[in-house]
C-alpha cells in the first residue's frame, strides 16, 4: 500500500441502516395500503350510489313493480363493482306516498385486519308516475 492511498478503516455502526430501512419500508407500505383501501371505499360508495339513483327511476314508471327496481341496481353494480363488494350490499324497494324509494344497506371490508369494516346505508328516491 502506498502512502498516497487512503487507508480504510472498519465502521461497526454500518449495517444498522439496514433495519431502519426494512422498518420505514414496512410503514411505507402499511400506510400505502390504507390510503388504496380509502380510494376504494369512496369510489364503492359512488358506485351504489349512482346503483341507488338509477334502482329509483327504473322503479318511477307508472308499471314499474319494486322487484324491477332492484334488478336495476344490482344489474348496475354488477358492471361497476366486483363480487367482493357486491356481497356486502344489501338493496331493497319501497313505494312510499308518490315516490318510489330505493336503499341499500353497505358492508365494505377493510384491506387490513386491524381497521373495521365500513358500513353506511344510502337511500335514493324518485317521484312515482301517475295515472291521470
Amino acid at each position: 500500500m502506498s502512502e498516497l492511498e487512503p487507508q480504510r478503516v472498519a465502521r461497526p455502526e454500518s449495517g444498522m441502516a439496514t433495519l431502519q430501512y426494512v422498518v420505514a419500508t414496512a410503514c411505507s407500505l402499511v400506510i400505502l395500503v390504507l390510503l388504496v383501501n380509502v380510494v376504494v371505499d369512496l369510489y364503492a360508495r359512488g358506485a351504489v350510489r349512482a346503483a341507488i339513483d338509477e334502482a329509483a327511476r327504473a322503479g318511477a314508471p307508472i308499471d314499474a313493480s319494486a322487484s324491477e327496481c332492484a334488478a336495476r341496481a344490482r344489474d348496475v353494480l354488477q358492471h361497476l363493482v366486483g363480487r367482493r363488494i357486491r356481497s356486502g350490499v344489501s338493496i331493497t324497494c319501497n313505494e312510499r306516498d308518490d315516490a318510489r324509494t330505493a336503499r341499500a344497506d353497505v358492508r365494505l371490508p377493510s384491506g387490513l385486519g386491524v381497521i373495521p369494516d365500513w358500513s353506511f346505508t344510502l337511500t335514493g328516491s324518485a317521484v312515482k308516475e301517475r295515472d291521470r
